[in-house]
């Protein structure tokens, strides 16, 4: 099937006003809560599990692990996260959120919340379902030329 020049750069043109408008709410965001965007980014992957590995931090993040001795520094000098020992085998460490982190962690959440209702109360009801539905296709694409790339 055929995709027009127009419709291939309004896709990317809004594409780029996307990332550039996420782009700059992480900034905003960082600020706001004074956290670095890599250890928000990684305080908010404790949302998802209850205790996190290094490894698996690592995945998620798609950083190394080195990069994730680094993050994790400091958000354990700021005593966010917390290491503990694996119950099953002593020779991993898990990591978990203090209380000063679950905190931390929902008071980020409840302002991520609060900004995607309000991009939604500018779209009526219907608008709604159909941009969710689309946006819904548009990360299974995405995922799927992703994978063609690997």
């Amino acid at each position: 099937m055929e995709i027009g020049k127009n419709q291939l750069r309004q896709f990317q043109n809004i594409i780029a006003k996307l990332f550039q408008c996420c782009q700059e709410r992480m900034q905003y965001q960082s600020e706001k809560f004074e956290l670095p965007e890599a250890e928000m980014r990684c305080l908010m992957l404790f949302g998802e599990a209850r205790y996190l590995t290094p490894k698996r931090i690592a995945e998620k993040m798609n950083v190394v692990k080195s990069r994730v001795s680094k993050i994790m520094q400091g958000l354990i000098q700021k005593n966010l996260i917390q290491r503990i020992k694996d119950p099953g085998d002593s020779r991993i460490k898990l990591l978990s959120l203090t209380a000063y982190g679950q905190k931390k962690y929902n008071e980020i959440n409840a302002f991520m919340d609060h900004i995607y209702h309000e991009v939604l109360l500018y779209m009526v009801p219907e608008q709604r379902k159909i941009l969710l539905t689309n946006l819904d296709i548009l990360a299974a694409s995405m995922e799927s030329v992703k994978e063609l790339m690997a």
